[in-house]
C-alpha cells in the first residue's frame, strides 16, 4: 500500500478544498461499513484535495480503536490513492500515539493530531505531546491548535525544528494576531489549514493570512456549493461569496450554533435531508430536532 511522502502530502492538501466525512451508523449505532464507503466514492466524484477520515466530524471521539482502524481503511481503500487520507488522531499521548500507528498501518498517507483529552497544558507539555507523536510515525502531521491545544508561535517553531514530519497547521481558535504571528515567523514551512467552524464563514479573511484551504463539512451533503464557494473564496469573488454567505451559510450556522455538539450532528442531518443518510450520532451528541430538521431543509432547498 503506497503512502504519500509528507513533503508531497503538505503540497495536495494545500492545493484545494477539503472534506472531513461523516462516520455511518446503522440503527444499531454500529459502524455502517458498505453505506461510508459509498459515501466516499460519492465525495470522490466533486474532486476534494484530500480527505479526512475519522476526524471531529467523522466522530473520532466516538470510536473504538478497532472501529478507527476499520474507518480509515475503507476510506484508503475506496479513495484507492486518487487522494490522501489523513485520519484523526488524539486524546493523551500514550492512546495518540497507538491511534497514529493505526492509522499508519490501515493506509492513511497522514495525521490530523486533535487536542487531548480534557487536560490543559503548558506549552512544553504541548510540545512534548506533539513530539512524540510526530516522532512514532513517519507519516505527515497536522495539528490541531484549538479548545486545550492552543500552540504559539515559539512553541510551533521548535516543534518544526524538531520534526521533519509536521507540515501542517489547522486553526480552529480564531486568534487573528496569533495566526498572523505564526504564519509571519513560519511562512511556507507548513500548509495552513482553516478549522473554524463553519470553515465557510473565515475563508476569505483567512486567505489574506496565507490560509490556502479549509475543511469544509458541508461538503458531505452540498459538495457542489461546498466548491464553487471555495471557488470564489480563491478568486476573491465578494459578490459569490456574500451571496453564499448571507443565503445559506449563515442561516445554516445560526442553527448549528443552537446546542452544543451540533456541528456534527447538523451535517449528518444534511446529509439526511439530500436522502444519503448516514444514521444518528452517538451520545452524549444528539441529533437534530424535528423542527430544526425542517427548517434546515427548506434552507437546503434545491440546492442538492
Amino acid at each position: 500500500m503506497s503512502q504519500m511522502l509528507p513533503a508531497e502530502l503538505a503540497k495536495t492538501i494545500g492545493s484545494g478544498l477539503l472534506s472531513f466525512p461523516v462516520t455511518h451508523f446503522t440503527a444499531q449505532n454500529v459502524f455502517d461499513e458498505s453505506a461510508y464507503r459509498a459515501h466516499i466514492g460519492w465525495l470522490l466524484e466533486h474532486n476534494p484535495a484530500g480527505l479526512f477520515a475519522a476526524g471531529g466530524t467523522g466522530e473520532f471521539f466516538s470510536l473504538t480503536l478497532s472501529e478507527f482502524s476499520r474507518v480509515v481503511r475503507a476510506a484508503v481503500e475506496e479513495t484507492d490513492g486518487r487522494v490522501p487520507v489523513l485520519a484523526g488522531c488524539g486524546y493523551g499521548t500514550a492512546m495518540a500515539i497507538e491511534f497514529a500507528k493505526a492509522a499508519e498501518a490501515a493506509g492513511a498517507d497522514g495525521l490530523l493530531l486533535l487536542p487531548p483529552y480534557l487536560v490543559g497544558a503548558e506549552q512544553a507539555g504541548l510540545i512534548a505531546h506533539a513530539e512524540a507523536v510526530c516522532g512514532a510515525t513517519s507519516l505527515g502531521v497536522i495539528l490541531y491548535n484549538r479548545d486545550n491545544f492552543v500552540i504559539n508561535e515559539d512553541s510551533l517553531e521548535a516543534l518544526c525544528k524538531r520534526c521533519p514530519n509536521l507540515i501542517g497547521f489547522k486553526d480552529g481558535y480564531g486568534d487573528i494576531e496569533l495566526m498572523t504571528r505564526i504564519f509571519t515567523r513560519m511562512g511556507d514551512r507548513l500548509t495552513y489549514v482553516g478549522g473554524l467552524p463553519t470553515a465557510e464563514t473565515f475563508a476569505l479573511p483567512y486567505l489574506e493570512m496565507g490560509v490556502t484551504t479549509y475543511s469544509s463539512a458541508i461538503f458531505n451533503f452540498l459538495p457542489n456549493f461546498a466548491n464553487e464557494f471555495y471557488s470564489a473564496v480563491r478568486r476573491r469573488d465578494h459578490e459569490t461569496i456574500y451571496k453564499g454567505l448571507r443565503e445559506f451559510v449563515l442561516p445554516y450556522s445560526t442553527i448549528r450554533n443552537r446546542r452544543k455538539g451540533y456541528a456534527v450532528s447538523i451535517v449528518k442531518a444534511g446529509l439526511k435531508v439530500v436522502g444519503r443518510p448516514a444514521g444518528s450520532v452517538r451520545t452524549p451528541l444528539l441529533d437534530l430536532t424535528p423542527q430544526e430538521l425542517e427548517e434546515l431543509k427548506v434552507l437546503i432547498g434545491n440546492r442538492s
